[in-house]
């Protein structure tokens, strides 16, 4: 038995469509240099606050905070519920649950996004919480801020727990807080950037997650 924290964007769903767009939205809205169609997936899994002025460094942190605002006004009215669920996803959970394990979602979307989106696909029935960034996006962002938060509303032993995501900073986020990790290729990281992330597990497909943390199991085991 373990507590597993799920990300959400490119774990539990393909949320891609919505997300583009609102970033689309956004880049008309305040003038931004365009980008191609495949540079908007980078933003998918990173906070916004700390991927904008990567891509755009000419922007100081009241652009930034006025690019989300306009990111929010899409997406909170149309983009948010542009997902779908992986197949297979929750036949998975429902054999995680079986088995003992305790699930929850760990996500750096805004929490109040993120309830929305739990009543919208019931996942209430598979996860006893969810947890994700603060909704000024200002005070509890990264997914190592995340994570911590959902460890200590949880009350969660780290080293029984597993953190699973799709990017480098679901990886990240569960190094700082000393989980072990679960990498999944089926979302919008790659096995490269996940590996040099730290994951020394992987899962291709939503029903070889039970496998793979069978693997981080005893890899956490002999360490």
């Amino acid at each position: 038995m373990a507590t597993l924290f799920f990300d959400f964007d490119g774990t539990v769903a393909d949320s891609e469509a919505g997300i583009v767009a609102g970033l689309k939205y956004m880049v008309q809205d305040r003038g931004l240099r365009p980008l191609d169609n495949s540079a908007y997936v980078q933003f998918i899994g990173p906070a916004l606050v700390d991927m904008l002025p990567k891509v755009w460094p000419e922007l100081d942190d009241v652009e930034v905070k006025r690019a989300i605002d306009a990111f929010h006004h899409y997406y909170e009215e149309e983009g948010l519920y542009q997902a779908k669920l992986y197949p297979n996803f929750l036949d998975t959970m429902t054999e995680l649950k079986q088995q003992g394990d305790q699930l929850y979602i760990a996500s750096a979307k805004p929490e109040t996004m993120l309830h929305r989106l739990v009543k919208h696909f019931s996942l209430d029935q598979y996860f006893a919480g969810a947890y994700g960034a603060s909704d000024d996006e200002q005070t509890r962002v990264t997914k190592t801020d995340v994570l911590a938060y959902a460890l200590k509303a949880t009350q969660t032993d780290p080293a029984a727990s597993v953190m699973i995501g799709d990017r480098a900073n679901d990886m990240t986020g569960g190094l700082d807080n000393h989980v072990q990790l679960l990498g999944v290729t089926y979302g919008f990281g790659s096995a490269k950037e996940l590996q040099d992330a730290g994951a020394k597990v992987l899962a291709d497909k939503p029903e070889a997650i039970p496998e793979g943390l069978k693997k981080v199991a005893k890899l956490n085991a002999k360490s």
